[in-house]
């Protein structure tokens, strides 16, 4: 079967709508059980929530602190919106910055985990946070290391990439592979 890459003009919340679309065509011909989706809102993780059937769906969130000291981006509410739809939330430490961007903050100069989130960015924002939210999944033990899964991620608000990946362990980020684009803006 042949498949291609969409690929968005621009990055962002624009794209949310078709890339769920593009998700769900896709995995209507696999047999992919995890959808990983970075929301911190919730919002796109919602919108993903009422269009798939039969897959497990695990909203990945920035961190307590994020925006300031004990603040989280996702509110109670959605988080039990979520719930009530089967979404699992996850909330995190991020894996491509976290400590070493603390680091870099205090010190100066990069850590390697942010070489690593900044090549990614060469292809696109989207993709670095694809490859970020599976590692912080696989390190809490929510989704499989080594099984394809499929992960969204975006630029600023809303979702704008997509990438069927076989996630690995932090420690073992290199094991990581993605396998497949399914869409993302142009770098």
């Amino acid at each position: 079967m042949e498949k291609s890459i969409t690929y968005f003009e621009n990055p962002g919340k624009t794209n949310t709508d078709e890339l769920i679309n593009l998700v769900k065509n896709r995995l209507e011909e696999s047999k992919i059980k995890y959808v990983a989706i970075a929301s911190a809102s919730g919002e796109s993780a919602l919108k993903l929530a009422h269009t798939l059937k039969n897959v497990t769906i695990i909203n990945v969130t920035h961190h307590s602190g994020f925006k300031g000291p004990n603040v989280l981006d996702i509110s109670d509410d959605m988080r039990r919106k979520l719930e009530d739809k089967g979404v699992i939330t996850y909330v995190g430490s991020h894996a491509l910055s976290g400590v070493g961007r603390g680091i870099s903050n205090k010190f100066g100069g990069i850590t390697p985990v942010e070489i690593i989130a900044a090549t990614l960015r060469m292809l696109s924002q989207g993709i670095k946070v694809c490859v970020e939210i599976s590692v912080m999944l696989s390190d809490a033990g929510i989704i499989p290391v080594g099984e394809e899964i499929l992960a969204i991620g975006g630029t600023g608000k809303g979702v704008d990439t997509g990438v069927i990946l076989s996630s690995a362990n932090s420690a073992n980020i290199f094991d990581l592979k993605i396998h497949e684009i399914i869409a993302m803006p142009r770098p």
